[in-house]
């Protein structure tokens, strides 16, 4: 990998890039910009954009650093990224949309449109009878593709026998466990439910109705995209080492991977998160069903320790999360990352940096941008200090 001087990149790109594409048609808040350069000044990040959103209007959006240390490009308002994992709530959506159709139940059995798992049993030997709930909420112990088997997919369907090679990992609703195959499991499943490939569901039933004009599993295919390249930092040397996602991810012949595939950038999933604070309604048209969107954002965990936060060193904290249908739902908030955050705040990281927390009870998202991979970004102190500055700067106020 090519490598590149910390400090001098830092300090030359940031001189001659930082700020010089934020949009005049936003606000900016110079004290949300300013935390994020102490960031990009220390090395921890080379950029990062950031947007803080109410139901209908965006309080601000700032972007600061570099995009890409090779060609000197400053950070911009409408940079692409990876988001990775912040496509499950997407996925979450897609199917509970079909449930405001009355195409399915998310209370059904998988069987029911994948008739496969009918024969899943799990440890025990019991039959697993795993619900869309259960894939949905990472308690269905299913299994992981083969490293394999997911290089050569070309459709959803092509990973569903690799699931299902074996038993469940667990006896299925017994505990939590993070499980991306349960995701992709969920996108197979609004495929066949609405004979759309899951790529064109998304794009017929979310993007094209929300304006997300940038958002896709295909970066290649939009025109004018700048994306944000990733960069990891060497610990040893401080130095940061360009890399590239994963080979199954955003190249023409991709799976649509529901559980981590898109491309998209802050302003698009702004608009996301805005019809999430709508509770289902964007721009005075509901796309959710007050009952859909209560199983979005109600816990289906029970009392199981949820979340990437449960480790000693991020403070034990998975009894303060549970999980709804493809999201992550604060119970109780705790300093750090949650601190301003209201009990049933919800929202969803990315592999790569990414974040977006929406809080419904003070009426505001907050959406992160960064490419650096190789860290818990869930618990990371620069989306502790983001929130935290935010809510300081546009959201205390209105509270007290």
């Amino acid at each position: 990998m090519k490598t590149f001087c910390l400090l001098l990149s830092a300090l030359l790109l940031f001189a001659c890039g930082s700020h010089q594409g934020n949009s005049d048609t936003f606000p900016q808040v110079e004290a949300i910009d300013q935390a994020m350069l102490a960031f990009v000044d220390s090395g921890y990040i080379p950029g990062a954009v950031t947007a803080v959103v109410t139901r209908e209007k965006i309080l601000h959006l700032g972007a600061v650093g570099v995009a890409d240390y090779e060609t000197g490009s400053p950070m911009e308002p409408e940079q692409l990224f990876w988001i990775a994992s912040m496509t499950k709530p997407l996925t979450a959506v897609a199917l509970l949309m079909l449930q405001d159709k009355g195409s399915l139940s998310v209370d059904d059995p998988v069987s029911k449109y994948i008739p496969e798992f009918g024969a899943l049993k799990t440890p025990s030997g019991k039959a697993a009878n795993l619900t869309i709930s259960q894939i949905m909420s990472h308690t269905s112990g299913l299994r992981e593709a083969d490293a394999q088997t997911a290089r050569k997919a070309k459709e959803l369907a092509d990973l569903i026998p690799s699931y299902l090679n074996g038993p469940t990992q667990f006896e299925s609703g017994s505990r939590w466990s993070y499980c991306q195959s349960g995701i992709n499991t969920g996108a197979r499943i609004v495929e066949v439910v609405s004979g759309l490939r899951f790529d064109q569901f998304l794009q017929q039933r979310i993007f094209e109705p929300l304006g997300m004009k940038h958002t896709t599993f295909y970066p290649l295919q939009l025109k004018e995209a700048r994306r944000a390249a990733g960069y990891i930092r060497n610990n040893e040397n401080g130095q940061y080492e360009r890399t590239e996602v994963s080979e199954i991810f955003g190249k023409p012949e991709s799976v649509p991977l529901g559980n981590g595939g898109l491309f998209s950038t802050a302003p698009d999933y702004a608009r996301f998160t805005q019809l999430l604070l709508g509770e289902g309604i964007y721009n005075g048209k509901r796309y959710l069903s007050d009952e859909a969107y209560s199983r979005l954002t109600t816990v289906v965990t029970g009392d199981l320790d949820c979340g990437f936060l449960q480790e000693a060193q991020y403070g034990s904290r998975g009894a303060n999360y549970g999980w709804g249908i493809g999201t992550c739902i604060l119970r109780a908030p705790h300093p750090g990352v949650a601190a301003m955050l209201s009990p049933g705040s919800f929202g969803h990281g990315g592999a790569w940096g990414t974040q977006a927390w929406i809080d419904p009870v003070k009426g505001v998202a907050y959406i992160l941008m960064i490419q650096r991979p190789g860290f818990n970004s869930d618990a990371s102190n620069i989306r502790a200090e983001f929130q935290q500055v935010a809510f300081d700067e546009l959201v205390k106020g209105r509270t007290d």
